[in-house]
């Protein structure tokens, strides 16, 4: 499966949920890609994506250049994610800003429509399937079906379930967010019904981890130690001031319902990540790049569902901000020194 090389390191690349926000890590990945004039797929023997860094993992593991899936957010995302004018009748009898987009999220079946989302999908995949990955995958979904976690992978060894899965199918049922979305329904799998994986890995850096010391690192097995880089979405950092109205509905919560999940889980994987990474007696190397700084007046700019022209601009600058400053860390670097070990049959 692997080169005769000394030093066996199993490198995985994680990478966050977060909607139109996975513009900002493919800009950071677009940079890394240009600066050690590489392609990402060739570096990463395992490639983690929840979501929209699904999007992005499934994308980089056909060898498709970042530029091109930062381009396809700029094109498309205002298309998947169209503005809604704000509903003056229902905000004012609410007392609360409400959109019309944000009446069809709460009483019509979920803000968006998929087709758009699916046409745009279809530019970037066509009919490709699972098994023409160049790298190992792991694409965490929640099956709504069989009520539990749901993980998209490259058959290999003892898996052979998902090698003809269509791609498109794949990042559409790991980016299905409730109330968002419709349900992603895959023929292939019986009809299951899948919604995003957001809802349990939206930083799936522990599941790389188990996924390499399940089948790759370690005693009797073909790799000695792991190497994992974790890239974050955007995330709001500024916290909110106290004395919030406490009896809290759906209408009070809204973005922040979903904000403040995502943002939990991937800072619990990091803290975690940060803390197994110290003990003596199991060989990891872990770096994270964190979301930029959000001021509060940029907040309303960088949500998951927010695509305008200020927002993608403003999310642009935020991943080009990021990437002058970790494309010189020689941790980066570490990462880019050699290509990939793994030998897919």
């Amino acid at each position: 499966m692997i080169e005769n090389i000394s030093n066996k390191e199993f490198k995985v690349l994680s990478i966050d949920g977060g909607g139109i926000k996975g513009l900002y890590s493919a800009r950071i990945l677009a940079r890394f890609e240009e600066k050690f004039n590489c392609n990402i797929s060739d570096y990463f023997d395992l490639l983690c994506g929840t979501s929209t860094g699904g999007l992005i993992t499934l994308a980089a593991s056909l060898k498709i250049p970042m530029s091109e899936i930062c381009t396809f957010y700029e094109k498309e995302g205002p298309i998947i994610f169209p503005e809604y004018r704000k509903n003056k009748l229902i905000s004012l009898l609410l007392k609360t800003n409400i959109t019309k987009g944000d009446v069809k999220q709460i009483f019509r079946g979920g803000k968006f429509s998929d087709t758009p989302l699916r046409a745009a999908l279809q530019k970037v995949f066509g009919e490709r399937k699972i098994g023409e990955s160049q790298n190992y995958l792991c694409i965490p979904s929640y099956t709504i079906t069989e009520a539990r976690p749901w993980v998209f992978k490259k058959d290999f060894g003892e898996l052979g379930r998902d090698d003809k899965a269509y791609y498109v199918d794949v990042a559409l049922a790991t980016s299905a967010a409730p109330t968002f979305f419709p349900l992603a329904e895959i023929p292939y799998y019986d009809n299951k019904q899948f919604i995003d994986g957001g809802v349990w890995a939206n930083n799936p850096t522990l599941l790389g981890l188990i996924e390499a010391f399940r089948f790759f690192v370690g005693a009797g097995k073909d790799f000695d130690s792991i190497r994992m880089l974790s890239v974050s979405s955007l995330s709001i950092t500024g916290g909110k001031p106290t004395g919030l109205k406490r009896e809290r509905s759906f209408v009070n919560w809204k973005k922040d319902l979903f904000e403040t999940s995502m943002t939990g889980q991937s800072y619990f994987a990091d803290y975690f990540m940060q803390h197994i990474c110290q003990l003596p007696s199991i060989p990891i190397q872990y770096f994270r790049i964190p979301s930029a700084d959000i001021a509060r007046e940029q907040e309303d700019h960088i949500q998951l569902d927010v695509a305008t022209p200020k927002a993608l601009q403003l999310i642009n600058g935020k991943g080009n901000d990021i990437a002058d400053i970790y494309e010189k860390k020689s941790e980066i670097a570490e990462f880019f020194k050699n290509k990939k070990l793994s030998k897919l049959n």
